[in-house]
């Protein structure tokens, strides 16, 4: 290897010098293999040298040790996927260069079994210049091949040839399989001297950021800012007027309003939509402008505070536990604010309308039970106006890809929790406000004429039984215990809201259930974007059939579509059933790959069972019939969850899994080990996984992801430990009882359909003009509703205004909404033929070509993957207090995120280790603790 000095006279070093310095240093790592990283981050290239290696000295020294993985005391050559950058954005990420620079890059197959290099990057594609060179020592012993590239601007095959170059140097592949590694490429990367690039190529290196983009930083920070302020400030205002819409004083003032608006075009009920349901709306559109401002944020490089150079643990309101155990499970110091607010709000309005009724004059003449029908009456009104806020309320969490979830960063999966104490109250609320009025026409005998009245004026009483009938209904069958015998008979009751929505318009009228109405039409908004994108039949790609139970789909999207490794989908598969949809989360990183998305499905049911049997009879018609072709049409919804991607927000990452809750988190590995290998921004450092099983056989689990595949040298950035408990083994099978593990697999045939991008997580651009047009929408034709039909003609019916009132909400997300979506789907069509240059969709159909099917298993169910880093139990569950006490000492006062995902007594376990040790930290230098919950069971 020859070094050349920069000062006037020059300093080589012999190949055998270098050679013998590194083997000796090599020697000393081996030695030390438990030293911390933090040895290696001081390792800097003398000044002054520039590294010119030979091309027989970057095979057989830098690159054959690279694939042995022998370690080198300078780094002079980064690990880094090139093809996902431009060349002119690679210099910045080299190690060490003026004039070229190197890499070592994993070999990025288009398909995920398959042997096709991609070399499409994001401007343009590498295109190889004639055969490949054979690279040979002085004793003419061939050592590698040599792949010279040029890269071309654009889309193949009218790309623009530029000045870039790239030399791969490779190992022969008998080699790698030798070494049973991934197959790794040292490229050296170059521009051509004298050549000019087209004027649209950028003309020199990356350099500081222009004052122009500083600038413009500037003003979305400040925009993002005011956006925020606005937001903060409609929230509290609106919170203000409820909570005091119950008082005397208020409801003397809101008369005054109601009536003072009762001569405007859109009179009462205008009124109470803007003082009740338009602030929600406005909020929504805000949202919706700010997450178009902040979409390129990425929240895990924002700076922390730090002293003494050490991070500073912070205390977070929304990952302390406080309540552990009862009937609402885990809760954080956030929610319990949150249950502690509305619960102060209906005592409060309780406390407020029992003044107000004492301090009514009864008359005198009346009887006990006249008065006690008096009492009845009023308070029946009170619980249902009570009810109506909180109906408000009960539908935004359940509004999966609500612009409102996104902005405060809820995921669908924690919201649910949400709905459901809101649903238990409102219900409540409800159920009382119907036996108030169904008393007192008891009392009065006359109970059966009035719940069959129906009154053109004033409230109608039989679409309000209708509608409470429905809601009873869907209560019933939302209890735990019922829930968990009947599943199917809770999924499909609560399909009931429709009828619970609209009979409660048709009961109280329109300006009564515009109090509500905000929430509903956040409602409406996901709900007819989810009926979209479920329509279209979605590829799976490939289907199989793992040894441990469980099922591995693959399933075809569009490249436009992003998710991170925290998303799950919700999944028909219309061959076992046209009804039933189950949620299930994704086990594949979004960098693993642009054009497919992986989920692991435990088999725990009858849907899973059959979706197993349906592999397997698939797998058997394959073998015995040739002509056969294996048939699985799905439909997907989604994805969803956290806006931001809070794993890769700690540099220290505990994750407790239970089971088939380890499917999360493989995605959550890939997706950490692929941003080391292509050096995007990763907090993490330190992962411990704890991994609670009852049998041994599903331990292959855990091998389905592929390390070697993704990044063989993790370990020199990240340190993972892996703690696996079997439960009810006490001891692991002898060797003679292993049996191989077999994997059927299947590709079905393929339409050439991706999943549909039409979901509220997707573009922000598209999903906030959506939400903007149909709001806008909705004030228009309620407009023109009144301005030439309610008013000229007199409409006085409150239950026909009321239907009139529903029928503009529902037209609005279908008419204005569904033209932005339209509008959507096209652009997407059009983007999407653009890429299909490099990516036709056709070559889906090629993926089965790509899988060596007699190896499959092998390369799937490797069971040396983590093999060094990972310890087996059997024979005992994991002491969540000592696991703490033990990562407390070792890793000191950092933050370190806990994500659990698992049954609700893995979760309360852990919950209450963690609260016990951040309520009493024993040691200044203790870390804190923030737990996270991604719940797979909704």
């Amino acid at each position: 290897m020859a070094i050349a000095a920069a000062a006037s006279s020059s300093s080589t070093m012999s190949h055998e010098e270098i050679s013998s310095s590194n083997n000796t240093h090599n020697k000393n790592d081996d030695d030390n293999n438990n030293c911390s990283d933090d040895q290696h981050e001081h390792d800097v290239v003398m000044p002054g040298f520039r590294f010119h290696p030979t091309e027989e000295e970057l095979v057989e020294f830098y690159l054959r040790r690279k694939v042995e993985g022998k370690r080198f005391n300078v780094e002079l050559i980064t690990f880094l996927d090139l093809y996902r950058y431009d060349p002119w954005e690679l210099p910045a990420l080299a190690a060490i260069g003026e004039k070229e620079w190197f890499f070592y890059v994993p070999r990025d197959r288009k398909y995920r079994n398959g042997d096709r290099p991609n070399r499409v990057t994001t401007s343009g594609y590498w295109k190889a210049t004639g055969a490949d060179r054979m690279i040979r020592t002085e004793d003419f012993r061939s050592i590698g091949l040599k792949k010279t590239l040029v890269f071309y601007s654009g889309k193949a095959p009218k790309g623009i040839r530029t000045s870039w170059i790239m030399n791969e140097y490779r190992l022969p592949h008998h080699e790698t399989e030798r070494y049973q590694k991934t197959e790794i490429s040292l490229c050296r990367v170059y521009k051509r001297a004298g050549v000019e690039d087209h004027p649209s190529l950028p003309r020199s290196l990356p350099s500081r950021a222009s004052s122009s983009s500083s600038s413009t930083s500037a003003i979305v920070s400040s925009t993002k800012w005011v956006l925020k302020l606005a937001m903060w400030v409609i929230f509290s205002v609106w919170m203000v007027v409820i909570f005091l819409y119950p008082s005397s004083f208020a409801s003397h003032l809101f008369s005054e309003w109601f009536g003072a608006s009762g001569q405007t075009l859109f009179g009462i009920t205008g009124a109470i939509f803007l003082t009740f349901s338009a602030p929600l709306l406005a909020i929504a559109i805000l949202a919706a402008v700010y997450l178009i401002i902040s979409r390129d944020d990425q929240p895990y490089e924002r700076k922390k505070k730090k002293k003494n150079g050490k991070e500073k643990p912070r205390w977070r309101l929304w990952t302390l536990p406080v309540l552990v155990e009862g009937p609402l499970e885990v809760v954080t110091a956030a929610e319990l604010v949150g249950i502690l607010v509305v619960l102060g709000y209906v005592f409060w309005a309780i406390y407020s309308y029992t003044l107000r009724m004492l301090a009514t004059d009864f008359s005198r003449n009346l009887t006990f039970l006249q008065i006690s029908c008096e009492v009845l009456e009023v308070m029946g009104l009170r619980l249902g106006s009570m009810g109506l806020f909180c109906l408000g309320f009960l539908f935004l969490p359940i509004s999966r890809g609500s612009v409102l979830l996104r902005l405060i960063d809820i995921p669908f999966e924690h919201a649910t929790r949400y709905h459901v104490w809101l649903g238990h109250l409102t219900m409540l609320i409800f159920t009382l406000h119907g036996l108030a009025f169904v008393i007192q026409w008891l009392i009065q005998g006359r109970c059966i004429e009035q719940l069959l009245e129906w009154k053109d004026i004033g409230i109608a009483n039989l679409p309000g039984v209708i509608s409470l009938l429905a809601g009873l209904l869907m209560w019933i069958t939302s209890l735990p215990k019922l829930r968990t015998i009947n599943f199917e008979l809770f999924f499909y009751t609560h399909q009931l809201y429709i009828v619970f929505v609209l009979f409660l318009a048709l009961h109280v009228g329109d300006f009564v259930f515009s109090i509500a109405a905000g929430g509903i039409f956040i409602f409406m908004l996901d709900r007819f974007l989810r009926f979209i994108q479920s329509r279209r039949t979605v590829d799976v790609i490939s289907a199989k059939a793992l040894p441990c139970g469980t099922v591995e789909l693959i399933i075809s999207k569009p490249r436009s579509l992003r998710y991170n490794a925290l998303s799950f989908i919700f999944l028909q598969v219309r061959e076992l059933s046209l009804l039933q949809w189950h949620p299930f989360s994704v086990s594949s990183s979004p960098l693993e790959g642009e054009d497919r998305l992986a989920i692991l499905i435990k088999v725990l049911g009858k849907w899973t069972e059959k979706l197993r049997g349906k592999i397997l009879n698939d797998k058997a018609k394959e073998i015995s019939s040739d002509k056969h072709q294996s048939v699985m049409t799905v439909s997907v919804e989604g994805p969803y969850g956290h806006e931001s991607p809070y794993h890769l927000m700690y540099e220290n990452l505990i994750l407790v899994a239970g089971g088939i809750g380890i499917s999360p988190f493989l995605a959550i590995l890939s997706d950490i080990l692929h941003r080391i290998r292509d050096g995007k921004p990763c907090l993490p450092k330190k992962i411990l996984v704890v991994w609670a099983i009852k049998n041994s056989s599903e331990l292959p689990l855990l091998s389905t992801l592929n390390v070697d595949s993704i990044c063989p040298f993790f370990a020199d950035k990240l340190n993972i430990d892996i703690s696996i408990y079997v439960t009810r083994q006490s001891q692991p099978p002898p060797e003679g009882e292993i049996q191989p593990s077999k994997v059927t697999s299947i590709c079905p045939l393929s339409k050439g359909c991706n999943m549909s991008v039409l979901v509220g997580t997707g573009d922000n651009v598209w999903s906030g003009l959506y939400v903007i047009s149909s709001t806008v929408g909705l004030v228009i034709l309620v407009s023109l509703m009144d301005f030439y039909y309610i008013n000229p003609f007199n409409i006085k019916k409150w239950w026909y205004k009321g239907l009139l009132f529903f029928l503009c909400m529902v037209a609005s997300v279908v008419l204005f909404g569904g033209l932005v979506v339209c509008l959507w789907s096209l652009w997407e069509e059009h983007i999407s033929s653009k890429r299909t240059t490099h990516h036709n969709v056709n070559d889906i159909e090629k993926v089965g070509e790509d899988i060596p099917k007699d190896t499959l298993a092998q390369k799937d169910l490797n069971p040396k993957a983590f093999a060094n880093s990972t310890t087996i139990e059997y024979g005992t569950r994991p002491n969540f207090d000592e696991i703490v006490e033990s990562v407390a000492e070792n890793w000191g006062k950092v933050d370190i995120g806990v994500l659990i995902c698992g049954p609700s007594t893995l979760q309360s376990s852990v919950a209450k280790a963690i609260r016990s040790h951040n309520m009493v930290r024993r040691r200044a230098h203790h870390p804190i603790f923030h737990f996270h919950s991604h719940s797979f069971d909704l």
